[in-house]
């Protein structure tokens, strides 16, 4: 668990075609469906409610940062003008991408149960570790998070990933690792991290 002074109001991106269909993205660009893009103007709606001017300090420090992937530039574009904020306004960053699950990217879980059952019986003794034949584990994920947050200066606001979401919960506030990578990570509500904590909002 990382000393982490500041708040991270945290977003996962809405819903895609893949989510529908239960297929693993990674670092596939999907974009979102039409839930997805519902799912993202109501939380913009409901945290320009929540969080207020907390909103416009963090807008007026340039503290927004997505994924670079589609499916999280769209939400938050989406997001921000539902606050009435300039759509555009925000960073992006690569070291937000979800994790990577190399060859098993596309596939449906019951898909991986037949074409690597070893793979998926490894990845449910220890999930945090485990690393997909091209892919990533949560571990190396936590690994490429670590520096980001540590030169993070202010509070902040992030559209990502559900992997990222739970590697945060382990490095800001404290989730054994093996209970973090089986939290559910719920699209059209946010997240807020602070005090070595964490709690849903929206």
């Amino acid at each position: 668990m990382l000393d982490f002074p500041h708040r991270v109001v945290f977003v996962r991106h809405g819903e895609t075609a893949y989510n529908a269909e239960n297929r693993l993205q990674g670092q596939r660009d999907i974009p979102l469906n039409a839930r997805g893009r519902d799912q993202a103007r109501a939380v913009g709606g409901a945290l320009r409610i929540l969080l207020g001017h907390e909103i416009d300090e963090l807008d007026e420090a340039r503290a927004f940062f997505a994924s670079p992937l589609e499916r999280a530039r769209e939400t938050m574009e989406i997001a921000r003008d539902a606050m009435g904020l300039a759509p555009k306004r925000y960073r992006l960053d690569p070291v937000l991408k979800e994790l990577s699950f190399g060859v098993w990217e596309g596939l449906t879980w019951s898909e991986i149960e037949v074409k690597d059952p070893k793979g998926l019986r490894a990845r449910r003794e220890d999930r945090w570790a485990f690393v997909p034949e091209g892919g990533e584990s949560y571990a190396m994920l936590a690994e490429r998070l670590r520096p980001w947050l540590s030169r993070l200066n202010e509070h902040a606001f992030v559209i990502s990933h559900g992997g990222v979401a739970r590697v945060l919960m382990a490095l800001i506030a404290g989730v054994p690792p093996a209970k973090a990578v089986s939290a559910p990570i719920i699209q059209g509500r946010a997240i807020v991290f602070e005090n070595g904590s964490f709690r849903w909002i929206g």
